[in-house]
């Protein structure tokens, strides 16, 4: 399918945008070519683009000529619109017989209230789409040479957002349990509470030497990745200066990074041998 002159997709039976309804699309974790196929056929034949703080801006230049593109970003301490006034506008603008892209960071249903707003569209009858998208707790990692699994490592992964929906440091997680049984730890929005949270994990049981990472703007080109302790995480962040939107990874896959920094041009065969044992040693 192809639209205003644009490259046309690789042949397929690409989906039809129908007017009156919502597709709930992830955006991926930053870098624009992470989009998918399918959020690319999205944003040519939408109508509106209703888009969050996390999306980069660079993917709303490959919509329809036309498109009305409006924002609601939501960033922690910032004026935000209200979930619900962001559900009732795409109820609206569906209603009206738009064909409604709701465009969001990472993959709609990881952290990204789609779940939420896909349940106002039920309750309205509004009809929608769900299209996934690479979620910064996979994709912005591996753009900082941070595998989330390795066999030699780990055979488990955790996933968890670092604060709840008053912006408070969530209190309905069983720390102790992940503690102990999770060998590596991936936080959403953990930079504010990522003190009380280290110091949660350290009295479950865990190394209070454990290699630690934090990515911020994960890949994108001003990308940072801090690589601390966690009992330093805290401090060492304080006082980097580095801010959110960031991830926090937790366990023996952090040190890979010194082998898989892929990105930055430092892949280095040698530190294999030395990111063993300090692995090991970690665990």
């Amino acid at each position: 399918m192809s639209t205003d002159g644009k490259s046309p997709l690789p042949p397929m039976d690409w989906p039809d945008f129908q007017p009156g309804w919502v597709w709930l699309t992830g955006a991926g974790p930053g870098d624009p070519g992470l989009l998918t196929l399918h959020g690319l056929n999205a944003l040519r034949q939408a109508d509106v683009i209703v888009y969050d703080a996390l999306v980069d801006e660079r993917l709303l230049g490959w919509a329809r000529t036309g498109a009305l593109i409006e924002y609601a970003g939501k960033r922690g301490g910032k004026p935000s619109p209200k979930q619900r006034d962001i559900s009732l506008r795409l109820v609206e603008l569906a209603r009206s017989g738009k064909r409604v892209l709701r465009l969001k960071g990472g993959d709609p249903f990881v952290f990204g209230r789609g779940g939420e707003e896909a349940l106002s569209l039920v309750e309205a009858g509004v009809p929608f789409r769900i299209i996934p998208g690479v979620t910064a707790g996979v994709g912005g990692l591996a753009y900082a040479g941070i595998p989330v699994t390795h066999r030699d490592v780990n055979q488990s992964v955790t996933f968890l957002t670092g604060h709840d929906q008053n912006g408070l440091a969530p209190d309905r997680i069983d720390w102790d349990a992940i503690g102990r049984g999770s060998p590596v730890i991936v936080m959403y929005m953990a930079m504010k509470h990522l003190d009380q949270i280290a110091a949660k994990l350290i009295a479950s049981g865990r190394n209070a030497a454990e290699p630690v990472a934090i990515v911020c703007n994960a890949s994108l080109p001003d990308q940072q990745v801090l690589e601390t302790t966690l009992s330093r995480a805290a401090a060492d962040v304080a006082a980097s200066g580095l801010t959110p939107p960031a991830l926090v990874v937790v366990g023996g896959v952090v040190p890979l990074r010194q082998a898989l920094d892929w990105r930055d041009g430092l892949a280095d065969a040698s530190v294999l041998d030395a990111i063993g044992r300090r692995t090991r040693d970690a665990g």
